[in-house]
């Protein structure tokens, strides 16, 4: 009767917060650890859905992998929970999941997303209000730039990828070639991430390297004849060409193209940005051999750091490859679980408080280019750098930087 009525008084303390839930209640009885809530808002409906659905995945592996190497210590084993949110097809309705995030996750101690550098500004508005401190691998240099305080952004942004991807393809050709490019072509559509992209390229970095731009040619999706763009490509031969679809049926379209008019099949360089060139689904729909060699300046991808855990990741996850959503995505996880430990105990502004002390590099840090995670004033992480990806037998692979790679970079020598 003495020991249940202890057990009584024990779940009373739990239930009004006046104890821990790791602490041994007084008759050895051990109390249940809290789980601890962290949120996923990214598109689950809608043309994107695949992505967001995705990141569920890898969000879902990370947690189940934590609470089985016994959760986070610090809380006493409690187990990590994932909350998930549909950002939809729009910026309003990302908006809208932000504000339900809010609304209905008070117990939250993160979250990750939101996908779109659009949808991030939007949600990021509302988690800043809520001092839910989100973690993003959006690209766009505004995200972390607004005087924001719960705001870390994982990925190198836009500028940092436009500023250094001709530097690091022009050493990629001179590397495997021995010559430097000369001559540029730029077929891009007219979105906001491309614009971005190559605006800072056109303002000073051909002329900076020396490259001519040979063709410039801008077009709005979807897409629905590619064969003016690429006669144009054919005729003058660039010795690069970025070509800038975001939509995948774009970029099916112009590769067949390309292949149709004998020069693809990496007869030119031919390189990318972001993730939509890399998609099992373009493979999924299109000619396999006509996607070999293309290449996509990145800012994560699977790495040599991460080449034990490749298998493991297909096998559980049945994706055909790890994509920068799912690599980011899964490490975001363990980032949640590096700071709750530090902050030793499931509150927002502990966690904030440890991310913005935080400065690893392993574990989590093994996830992101560079392997390092520090962030600086703003958000931003610091040594955050890109990649380089190249279809290479079927599959797309990381090939520049070296100590990155998982395969020597093929570039054509004619």
């Amino acid at each position: 009767m003495i020991q249940r009525k202890s057990d009584g008084f024990v779940k009373k303390l739990l239930s009004a917060g006046v104890i821990a839930a790791s602490m041994v209640a007084s008759g050895g009885v051990l109390a249940q650890a809290k789980d601890v809530e962290v949120g996923l808002i990214a598109p689950m409906s809608g043309p994107w859905a695949r992505q967001g659905e995705v990141m569920k995945i890898a969000a879902d592996l990370a947690i189940s992998e934590i609470n089985a190497q016994g959760g986070i210590k610090a809380l006493g084993g409690a187990k990590l929970k994932l909350a998930v949110f549909d950002a939809g097809d729009s910026v309003e309705k990302a908006k809208n999941a932000a504000q339900r995030m809010v609304a209905d996750g008070p117990n939250l101690v993160g979250a990750t997303g939101a996908y779109l550098s659009s949808f991030t500004l939007a949600v990021t508005e509302v988690t800043e209000r809520a001092k839910l401190p989100v973690l993003t691998f959006s690209y766009a240099d505004s995200i972390t730039s607004r005087g924001f305080k719960y705001v870390f952004q994982t990925s190198a942004t836009g500028d940092a990828q436009a500023a250094g991807s001709l530097p690091a393809l022009i050493a990629l050709a001179e590397k495997t070639t021995g010559k430097k490019p000369k001559t540029i072509g730029i077929v891009m559509d007219n979105t906001a991430a491309s614009v971005a992209f190559v605006k800072p390229i056109k303002d000073t970095q051909l002329a900076k390297l020396g490259l001519e731009l040979v063709v410039d040619e801008v077009f709005t999706p979807p897409l629905a004849n590619a064969t003016p763009l690429i006669q144009r490509v054919r005729s003058k031969r660039p010795d690069i060409l970025l070509l800038l679809p975001t939509a995948i049926p774009d970029a099916k379209l112009l590769l067949e193209k390309m292949n149709e008019f004998g020069i693809g099949k990496g007869k030119i360089p031919t390189i990318s940005n972001g993730a939509a060139i890399l998609d099992p689904d373009l493979r999924a729909n299109m000619n396999v051999e006509q996607l070999e060699g293309v290449m996509s300046v990145v800012a994560n991808w699977t790495t040599s750091a991460q080449k034990p855990m490749i298998e493991e990741f297909k096998k559980k996850s049945g994706q055909p490859w790890a994509t920068q959503h799912f690599v980011t995505t899964y490490g975001d996880m363990y980032i949640f679980k590096a700071a709750l430990e530090a902050a030793g105990k499931a509150d927002r502004q502990a966690v904030t408080e440890a991310l913005r002390k935080m400065d690893i590099s392993d574990g989590p840090a093994n996830y992101f280019p560079g392997g390092k995670l520090k962030f600086d004033d703003v958000g931003r992480r610091e040594g955050a750098s890109l990649l380089i990806v190249q279809w290479q037998n079927g599959v797309p692979v990381t090939v520049f930087p070296a100590k990155e790679s998982l395969a020597a970079p093929i570039w054509p020598k004619n």
